[in-house]
């Protein structure tokens, strides 16, 4: 069979593809980001933000440009395919992530590294760029995972709980500028109704999960799978007396970490310290 040429020339990447529309139909009109923030009345660096792939936004922005641009429907429409879109995620993360989009809530523990929901994008680029990838990989990787944070933003986003341990929060990043924005964002999601961080300090001392990464989905029906992970591969697993194993181990770190609010001054405190 021979080979299916683009008719287009555009991406055939789901999350790339609605990029594209984006800055096709912004430069066609003539706008620069700063007007098309102010004739819509969101700040201009979000668009930027979509328009590089680090973010899909939200469907009340994009209705918003179907709108101004005369397309209805149709950004929408791209918008659906590219955050249901799984194929920018290494093949071992495709079943988890399909999981994730349906759980009903989630749990985690963060040995060294924050969890790709709550990463910005310099953050992101850093760790995964430590990991070995560098290039166009790179930055696909980059918007693969912060799109990733669109799960926890949405109105009806499902309750999420971190627990991290003192050590993520001492590793800064080279660019000290994008670890104060870190720490800002992280702090910013931890004031949010759905979202709670909590911070295992370094006097909890040993415990059962100091060597493993861990996220808890809770399925509808109420079925919890587990995914554990480290800097080279990552495992799902669904039988329930591993599950229930890793979850007792769990609940013991939950009960050394320091409170939701105490956490929130841990961060901020790490902020007031960073150079």
């Amino acid at each position: 069979m021979p080979t299916r040429r683009a008719v287009t020339g555009r991406s055939r990447e789901p999350r790339a593809r609605f990029a594209e529309e984006l800055r096709l139909l912004r430069t066609s009109r003539g706008d620069s980001l700063r007007q098309l923030g102010e004739r819509l009345g969101w700040e201009w660096s979000l668009f930027g933000k979509m328009e590089k792939g680090e973010t899909v936004g939200g469907p009340e922005v994009v209705q918003a440009l179907d709108q101004y641009y005369g397309t209805p429907g149709l950004l929408l429409a791209l918008w659906e395919l590219a955050v249901s879109d799984q194929t920018q995620f290494k093949e071992r993360y495709r079943r988890y992530m399909a999981l994730e989009a349906e759980a009903t809530s989630l749990w985690h523990f963060a040995v060294s590294v924050l969890p790709g929901l709550l990463q910005t994008p310099g953050y992101a680029r850093e760790v995964l760029a430590a990991g070995g990838i560098k290039g166009k990989e790179l930055d696909q990787q980059v918007a693969a995972r912060t799109g990733r944070r669109e799960l926890l933003l949405g109105d009806d986003s499902p309750p999420f709980r971190t627990i991290v341990s003192e050590a993520v929060l001492r590793t800064q990043l080279h660019d000290l500028g994008e670890w104060q924005g870190q720490l800002e964002y992280l702090g910013e999601m931890a004031e949010r109704g759905r979202v709670t961080v909590q911070v295992l300090p370094f006097r909890a001392g040993p415990h059962g999960l100091d060597s493993t990464d861990v996220w808890f989905l809770r399925l509808p029906g109420g079925r919890t799978v587990a995914y554990t992970e480290n800097a080279y591969r990552g495992e799902l697993i669904e039988a329930d007396g591993p599950v229930e194993r890793l979850q007792r181990a769990y609940d013991a770190v939950r009960d050394l970490a320091l409170s939701p609010a105490e956490s929130r001054k841990f961060i901020l405190r790490m902020l007031e310290e960073s150079p």
